[in-house]
């Protein structure tokens, strides 16, 4: 999902790939309550994003099927307080998911290529194809500005590095990489195959790390505290991981028919945003734990 860098991330050294996990569940104090939600205005809405600078959300709207090049998808402004500011801000994507923000320059995935948008004026500086893409779905940047894109289709993430694309990683263990996080020198990981393994990864040697499982449909990853993360399942459900991988289901929007998308956190108003894609809306959650 996202662009943050947290220098506070631990080092994964007491990890390894094939340790034994902890119980998948555990019944933990962490809460969400309901602050605020959009109008349902939005088509679609796959992800959110808190850009610091110019103190606004980013929401990535699909317009029709997921894998659609349709020229429809569209990038929306909210305010923090749920205002929908401008609907149709940046126009004439396809199906546009995740997004990533860093110098004052918006990555977008868009099915088989990376848009580059200015934050000022919502201008496309650039459009990066990525050959041999299928299904672009996250992104996320890090604090040098290297991109990482994840492409759930054909199992693979790429990177985008002074505009030069290169395909970063191919491994058997990826089923369906969706959600990624960048954490210092590594990333996190949400697969969304049935397993829902959430995946520690090296930018250094591109080791894995196990890290939790059970996040079934995994689609958004946020980091909340000290190796602490919401994540999100698409069908419905926001979950609270521990620092030991258990996991604390928070939300539960399934029997409504709710998704929860690619979620995005801003730690400074401790609030969750989670886009609920056929709902057309973003709701806001204050977390507490």
């Amino acid at each position: 999902m996202k662009t943050q860098f947290f220098a506070s991330a631990l080092l994964l050294s007491c990890l390894f790939t094939n340790a034994t996990l902890p119980p998948t569940s555990y019944q933990g104090k962490a809460t969400l309550t309901k602050k605020w939600e959009t109008e349902a205005v939005l088509n679609v809405p796959e992800s959110v994003l808190y850009d610091q600078k110019q103190n606004v959300l980013y929401v990535s709207n699909i317009v029709g099927k997921p894998g659609d090049k349709d020229g429809n998808g569209f990038i929306s402004k909210v305010s923090l307080n749920g205002k929908v500011e401008n609907l149709e801000w940046v126009k004439g994507l396809d199906a546009p998911k995740g997004m990533g923000v860093y110098n004052n320059k918006l990555y977008i995935a868009d099915l088989t290529k990376v848009l580059v948008v200015n934050t000022a004026n919502g201008a496309v500086l650039k459009t990066i194809d990525v050959p041999g893409a299928s299904f672009l779905n996250d992104v996320t940047v890090d604090s040098k500005g290297v991109v990482y894109v994840s492409d759930s289709d054909t199992k693979k993430i790429f990177r985008v590095q002074n505009d030069k694309v290169e395909l970063w990683m191919e491994n058997k263990d990826l089923k369906k990489p969706n959600g990624l996080l960048a954490m210092g020198n590594d990333l996190a990981m949400l697969d969304m195959d049935a397993d829902g393994a959430f995946y520690k990864i090296s930018t250094k040697d591109k080791k894995m790390t196990k890290f939790a499982e059970g996040v079934s449909s995994g689609d958004g990853v946020v980091m909340v505290g000290k190796d602490e993360y919401l994540v999100s399942n698409w069908n419905g459900e926001v979950s609270y991981i521990n620092s030991k991988g258990e996991k604390q289901v928070l939300l539960d929007t399934k029997e409504q028919k709710v998704n929860a998308a690619d979620i995005e956190y801003i730690a400074s108003q401790n609030l969750l945003l989670v886009p609920t894609f056929f709902d057309n809306k973003v709701m806001a959650y204050e977390f507490k734990k």
